[in-house]
């Protein structure tokens, strides 16, 4: 049969489409988290547009008020005594900004005022108040620009999912008894030296149900009891752990067996791990999920700690090595019965 598709990857990412979204305005409502979520290339080139829209913006203003003062003209301008109108001694025009002859020069201007170059060659004079509020505007545009853009790249950074890439799964889970019961299992692992803080995990069951009345859910998603060697979900992931669910009558897996296992191809198990980054604070979530196939039967994983000259050492090239152990090929329920009997 055609293999189910999976709700999430072995990597962690969901495997969902969202189509039809008629409220697109509601990420405009919220632009940095959207910022943050595009893909490097269109940050990138948002960061440099940005910057490229409002230096020439700002050029044409400049630019206009050059020109409305009379700057681009470089010939001289005669002082008149207001009094009787005569002509006085020629004066040095002064110009709103000093030396800009044409737009390049206005850009150039543009560049200095935004990021705080000053060359020197260009300068703001007392002669005009719509320079000296222009000159405020851009000033404040460009903070507010710098904040909000290099606040959104310092976020892509450091995102939590990027701290999960060291978080591993075993790429098989396994079934097999333990302390007379049957429990399924898998091993997680951090293969940093700085420690997840707080760290706790679930586990859950997605697949396709039907209720009563006849209606179908397509991912129905059922959370199930995990066990841990520290008792509760909370885990000191020190050190590779195995993780362990145990089949009871609570449990969606209470009626598999080995023989129909690979019959349940809408099964798949999501495990979810969540845990405070001890360097940055930041919480980080890593996920996976197994499919039926990928569930072994009768296997244990090997260990893979062992103590080497007064410290514990971890042999990660067997994280997911299984070895076979006696399992009985039954339910879990069929295994309770046979126990009531005896």
């Amino acid at each position: 049969r055609e293999r189910r598709a999976r709700f999430v990857g072995k990597n962690g990412a969901c495997n969902v489409a969202h189509k039809n979204i008629r409220e697109q305005g509601r990420f405009l409502q919220d632009v940095f988290t959207t910022l943050v979520d595009l893909k490097w290339p269109h940050t990138l080139l948002i960061f440099t547009m940005s910057f490229l829209c409002t230096w020439l913006l700002f050029g044409m203003v400049w630019w206009l008020i050059a020109f409305a003062h009379g700057d681009l003209d470089h010939s001289t301008r005669l002082q008149r005594d207001p009094a009787d109108g005569a002509a006085a001694t020629p004066a040095a025009f002064v110009p709103c900004v000093t030396s800009i002859h044409s737009f390049t020069s206005a850009f150039l201007f543009s560049i200095e005022v935004q990021v705080t170059i000053g060359f020197g060659g260009r300068m703001v004079t007392e002669e005009c108040p719509a320079a000296i509020l222009v000159l405020i505007v851009q000033n404040i545009v460009g903070l507010v620009i710098n904040a909000i853009m290099l606040g959104c790249i310092f976020m892509k950074t450091s995102q939590a999912h990027r701290r999960a890439e060291t978080l591993i799964f075993s790429k098989h889970a396994v079934i097999a008894l333990r302390e007379g019961k049957l429990c399924f299992m898998l091993r997680v692992g951090d293969l940093r030296k700085s420690m997840i803080i707080s760290a706790t995990i679930r586990m859950q069951v997605v697949k396709k149900t039907a209720s009563l009345e006849g209606e179908v859910v397509p991912l129905n998603q059922i959370d199930i009891q995990m066990e841990n060697p520290v008792g509760g979900n909370s885990i000191f992931l020190v050190s590779p752990l195995i993780i362990y669910h145990v089949i009871d009558k609570n449990s969606p897996l209470y009626d598999i067996s080995p023989m129909n296992l690979h019959h349940h191809e809408d099964l798949e198990i999501i495990v979810i791990l969540e845990g405070v980054v001890e360097t940055t604070g930041i919480t980080t979530q890593a996920r996976t999920s197994y499919l039926a196939d990928e569930i072994l039967w009768g296997q244990r994983f090997v260990p893979i700690v062992a103590e080497e000259d007064g410290r514990y050492s971890v042999d990660y090239s067997k994280f997911g090595n299984t070895v076979k152990v006696p399992t009985p090929s039954c339910t879990a329920r069929q295994l309770e019965e046979d126990k009531s009997i005896m």
